[in-house]
């Protein structure tokens, strides 16, 4: 008894120990048995203490782990043979939501930890640290946050530590450098800061090292030049600075070399291609590396990915392509690569014949000169992207290049190319998207334009384009996007240009010479956003069905012909921001709907408009408003100094001197029915109250209790998900049948209590069609006395975007076409993103900035209508300006997503297009708008 009260005070294994010896006269229970001693036990207990911290199991992956069945018979469970000790924990991508229990720390035998892809938070529990014997752990792919715990140094047996996308944070600790059986170290797409450790070069086993996409920085050390093993090397995306240490190149090893997105400088070794002979993916892009392109790449004969775009490399590109037979991708774009004394900068593409597998090929921004050569239709029928954008490539283009029947982007705006269109272009049959904007072509635009039934965006702006516009443009059914501006192009516009299944986004036929009028058939536009057709000479009316075109929100027909009233039927177009009709012959009043609409900027200049200007909306600024150049017009705000309304005036003033009397009668007489009700109603009901005489109020009520039947007591069949201040639940009222979605939070969590007085204080100031809508709060206390605060939204059905776009984590990715959204869904989804981020930053009184945009926090409705939703780190703009507040702002939102104002849209004609851009619709033309505003910001 002495001896089991002292083990009591050492461990509870050592209890264990003493009841199975005490037990060895009995007969040992076989593996079908429902528990069993010693060891076992442990193991036992502690995968239920595991179990009972996954608060929602969508794929019932733990509903075995019960009396049913031996433990090692459990789901995801796996025993070794001789101790039926759990050895390996594999419950990958099961959607688990919870946190990871210390208890996890007790089995001891536990070689593999597989628990990646879930959402799991919390800290990662010190305990781990006690598995000598672990050899994996893999943890990415959820929300564990705090530090990387020092304990993990005692698992000297580690071979694989993956903890990527997760949110840790701090420094990567020096006790690391005990793990020296390390081969696989993947950090990844955390909040890590400081610098990369010197010990990594001790770590002699490595072959994986990712630790991109966190907050790293300093230089790279040389010790790193002392991995003889490493394989992948990844520090994109972080702060690091300095030179790239050359005693990396030593390495010969090396398949992947990621340092993109960091602020390194200085040139490449002449011999690199020599030195690393097994690379196959080279991502330098975003940096300031300087000097030529080494020629030795040619050697490097497994490349499958360079991307050097953003650096300033120049000279002739001499690297031999034809060389790297499974070359699929290369990103020179943004350089100065090529020169005046090169005439055969583009010989470069002849070689590239032997590429059979390329995919892309982004030339863009740079110097090269020179003509396409002939050899552009040898190129690889699974080529995807050419992009040659603002160079200065001359001549005609080539005929070879409409043999790429395959190609779904051609990108060659910006350059001296001259000649007419060939019709062979219609044989491109799988053309998405166009762009020869900003070059000399001339001629017509032929007609077998129509036969591209995939082209999504044509840019032909700012040519010397002749003729009509063909109507054979109404058989690109799937087109979005039709720039044609800046031409010599007359005639009519055509009617076809607008059939009943058009899908235009944007139409641009500025500075042209189009005469006629603007056919009604414009009305069937109702996806049209932007509408420009100004400097022409279009005549006639205004039809009063572009009143139909309900997402108008940018319309030009500034200098041109036209005449009439502005129609009452433009009363419908309620999200229009600027409208310029100035230089026509229009006349009649000027509509007071006007001053009703979102407009921002209105230009009436140089018309005939005659009577009262409007004072409300945009007319109440003058800095918005132009009205010059009508002589006669009148009143308005004072600033516009307009001549006052005499006649206007004279009746208004007879009018109120009637109102005034008729409403003095009507007031006496009012104020005497009224005392009269209320004192008989008094009389009738002296302390009894009628339900039916109750306000109705803007905002239910609903009780800690009501919302607690709603959601059938917070049962985790209703959970919706959690965050890192509380858990959403689906609810049904009880009264009527709503359904809503409760946000509880987690008041023990640090920070809750301030983001639900900071969602309600944004909240009661927004009111958005794109925003979701919020029904009610409650702020009470729970039937234990906890205090207990809730938000109440409109459900949404369809969850949030981020379940629907599954994006791929993997440093390099292949393009892919298999998409879970159509793209019209994409770009609607972008569009209501896009006005709704543009009512909170210009539409409220108090501008608003989100602070944790990304794809889990837009909520799509029935009709796959986006709402942004959680408010939780928002703030008013005027708190970021104070510099005391901002100050202590900090990093805020999620790491790893691109919010929508990080591009860069410097005009209206781009606004959509940048929108666009930012929900993905494919990586080629994502990656197309977000290299351009990087150009536009560096330059």
């Amino acid at each position: 008894m002495r001896s089991l009260r002292v083990c009591f005070l050492f461990s509870e294994e050592c209890i264990v120990l003493l009841l199975f010896i005490m037990q060895l006269s009995f007969k040992p229970p076989s593996i079908d048995a429902v528990t069993t001693v010693g060891g076992n036990e442990t193991d036992h207990l502690a995968l239920l203490e595991f179990k009972a911290q996954i608060v929602l199991d969508p794929q019932n992956a733990t509903s075995s782990w019960n009396g049913s069945a031996h433990f090692c018979n459990w789901e995801g469970v796996i025993c070794g043979r001789k101790h039926k000790r759990v050895t390996i924990l594999d419950l990958q991508s099961k959607g688990l939501v919870g946190s990871l229990s210390p208890y996890i720390g007790n089995m001891s035998f536990l070689r593999e930890i597989r628990l990646g892809n879930n959402s799991l938070r919390g800290i990662i529990p010190a305990e781990v640290g006690r598995l000598f014997r672990l050899q994996g752990l893999n943890l990415s792919h959820n929300q564990v946050e705090g530090k990387i715990p020092l304990n993990l140094s005692l698992c000297s047996n580690l071979r694989v530590l993956i903890l990527e996308f997760n949110k840790l944070e701090g420094n990567i600790p020096t006790e690391l450098a005990n793990l020296s059986k390390l081969r696989h170290l993947w950090f990844s797409s955390n909040y890590l800061t400081g610098a990369l450790p010197p010990f990594i070069g001790n770590l002699s086993s490595l072959e994986d090292l990712y630790v991109a996409e966190n907050f790293l920085g300093g230089i790279i050390p040389d010790a790193v030049g002392q991995l003889n093993h490493l394989s992948d090397f990844a520090l994109g995306y972080n702060n690091f600075s300095g030179i790239i240490p050359p005693a990396i190149y030593n390495i010969s090893s090396i398949n992947v070399f990621s340092m993109s997105f960091n602020s390194l400088h200085g040139s490449l070794p002449s011999d690199m291609g020599i030195l690393l002979p097994h690379l196959q993916v080279l991502q330098l892009d975003e940096n300031y590396l300087s000097g030529s392109i080494p020629m030795s790449l040619s050697n490097a004969s497994n490349l499958i990915l360079i991307s050097l775009s953003a650096n300033n490399f120049n000279g002739k590109v001499l690297v031999q392509f034809g060389l790297l037979k499974q070359l699929k991708h290369i990103n020179l774009a943004n350089n100065t690569l090529g020169g005046q004394r090169y005439d055969d900068d583009l010989h470069l593409i002849t070689s590239l014949a032997n590429c059979s597998s390329l995919v892309s090929l982004e030339l863009s921004y740079n110097k090269f000169t020179g003509a396409l050569p002939t050899s552009v239709a040898n190129l690889s029928s699974t080529l995807r992207t050419l992009a040659i954008a603002s160079n200065r490539v001359s001549g005609s283009l080539p005929l070879g290049l409409f043999d790429l029947v395959n190609l779904p982007r051609i990108v060659l705006q910006v350059n001296q190319i001259a000649g007419p269109i060939p019709p062979e272009i219609g044989k491109l049959q799988k053309l998405q998207d166009l762009l020869l904007d900003g070059n000399r072509l001339i001629g017509e635009i032929p007609s077998t334009i129509g036969n591209l039934s995939s082209l999504y965006r044509l840019q032909l702006s700012q040519n010397k384009l002749q003729g009509n516009i063909p109507p054979s443009f109404g058989n690109c059914h799937s087109l979005l996007f039709l720039f044609l501006s800046s031409n010599n192009l007359s005639g009519s516009i055509p009617k076809q240009l607008f059939p009943t299944s058009s899908k235009l986004v944007l139409l641009s036929l500025s500075q042209n010479h189009l005469v006629g009028s603007l056919p009604s058939e414009i009305g069937n536009l109702f996806n049209l956003n932007i509408l420009y057709i100004s400097r022409n000479m279009l005549s006639g009316k205004i039809p009063s069905n572009l009143g139909q075109c309900s997402s108008l929100e940018f319309l030009s027909l500034y200098s041109n012909n036209l005449q009439g009233t502005i129609p009452m039927s433009l009363e419908s177009l309620r999200g229009l921001r600027k409208f310029d009709l100035s230089k026509n012959n229009m006349s009649g009043q000027i509509p007071m709907y006007l001053g009703k609409l979102s407009l921002e900027y209105l230009n009436l200049s140089f018309n005939n408009f005659e009577g009262e200007v409007p004072t409300k909306g945009v007319f109440a600024n003058v800095s918005s408003v132009f009205l010059e150049g009508n002589k006669m017009i009148c009143g308005g705000i004072p600033e516009l100094r307009l001549p006052r309304c005499i006649t206007v005036v004279s009746k208004r003033r007879k009018l109120r001197q009637v109102k005034i009397a008729a409403i003095t009668v009507s007031c006496i007489s009012g104020v005497l029915i009224l005392s009269a009700s209320l004192y008989l109603w008094f009389k009738k009901h002296k302390t009894k109250q009628s339900p039916g005489s109750l306000e109705i109020k803007s905002f239910r009520e609903l009780s800690y209790q009501m919302i607690l039947k709603a959601t059938d007591g917070f049962s985790t069949a209703n959970l919706l998900g959690a965050g890192s201040f509380g858990s959403v639940y689906k609810g049904t009222l009880e009264e009527d049948g709503t359904i809503i979605a409760v946000k509880v939070l987690n008041l023990q969590q640090k920070g809750a209590a301030k983001s639900f007085m900071a969602e309600c204080k944004v909240l009661q100031n927004i009111r958005h069609r794109n925003l979701v809508r919020t029904i009610t709060s409650c702020s009470s206390i729970d039937f234990l006395g906890n205090d207990f605060k809730a938000l109440v939204y409109e459900y949404m059905p369809n969850g949030n975007l981020g379940k629907w776009l599954h994006p791929s984590s993997e440093v390099y990715v292949e393009p892919t076409e298999q998409w879970s959204l159509s793209f019209l869904q994409r770009m609607n989804i972008a569009i209501d993103v896009g006005s709704a981020l543009d009512y909170l930053h210009h539409g409220c009184q108090k501008p608003v900035i989100h602070c944790d945009l990304k794809p889990s926090n837009i909520l799509l409705d029935n009709d796959m209508v986006a709402n942004i939703g959680d408010f939780g780190l928002a703030k008013f703009l005027s708190q970021l300006n104070n510099p005391i507040q901002s100050s202590s702002v900090g990093v805020r939102g999620t790491i790893g997503y691109a919010a929508p104002g990080n591009y860069s849209c410097f005009s209206p004609s781009l606004h959509i297009l940048c929108l666009a851009s930012k929900f993905n619709f494919s990586p080629l033309f994502s990656k197309f708008w977000f290299v351009n505003s990087r150009i536009w910001a560096r330059k």
